[in-house]
């Protein structure tokens, strides 16, 4: 499901973010920067190896909200943005995610690149809920494209088919 959003195509795919035809994708971290521990977090350091794991040792970490940027090792991407995402019940949820969705969007147009693709942050492991994951991702990708920008695709990539008609259908809800 695909919308324009001023210049920017903002696609809904169900996938394997691995595969995306993007110049990014995100990881969806935690703030040692420690991969593989699951979910798209392990597929992105299967596939890209542990030249990713040993450029996120080097940078040390990051604080929820927050994004870096590192190589993409073997993937077919340009870079790999880690973004760190709250865990449910750890306070300001909420904000800490549409903080984590904005630097991710930042850090990839501030390094010029023109696509990205992004997971539901979160909505995994950190236990954050599915529904309140899809309004504030998508609101915020929304917010972010109304400013303009030099992204020209942001795909948010869903692992499964629940989690895609959720965002679906927070999608087709429209902006508030």
């Amino acid at each position: 499901m695909a919308v324009k959003m001023n210049d920017t195509l903002l696609d809904l795919v169900e996938g394997d973010i691995t595969e995306m035809d993007v110049e990014a994708i995100v990881n969806p971290s935690n703030p040692d920067l420690k991969m593989g521990g699951g979910g798209v977090s392990k597929a992105i350091l299967k596939k890209g190896g542990k030249s990713i794991q040993e450029e996120c040792e080097r940078i040390g970490g990051a604080a929820v909200g927050t994004a870096v940027m590192t190589g993409a090792g073997n993937l077919p991407h340009k870079q790999v943005i880690h973004a760190v995402g709250p865990k449910k019940g750890e306070g300001d949820e909420d904000r800490k995610l549409a903080s984590a969705v904005r630097s991710s969007l930042a850090l990839a147009d501030r390094n010029g690149l023109k696509s990205i693709a992004i997971p539901a942050i979160s909505a995994g492991a950190y236990g954050f809920p599915l529904a309140r994951c899809a309004r504030i991702l998508l609101t915020e990708v929304h917010r972010y494209l109304q400013g303009g920008t030099k992204l020209e695709t942001v795909i948010v990539c869903l692992h499964d088919e629940e989690t895609y008609k959720k965002f679906r259908q927070e999608l087709r809800r429209g902006f508030r």
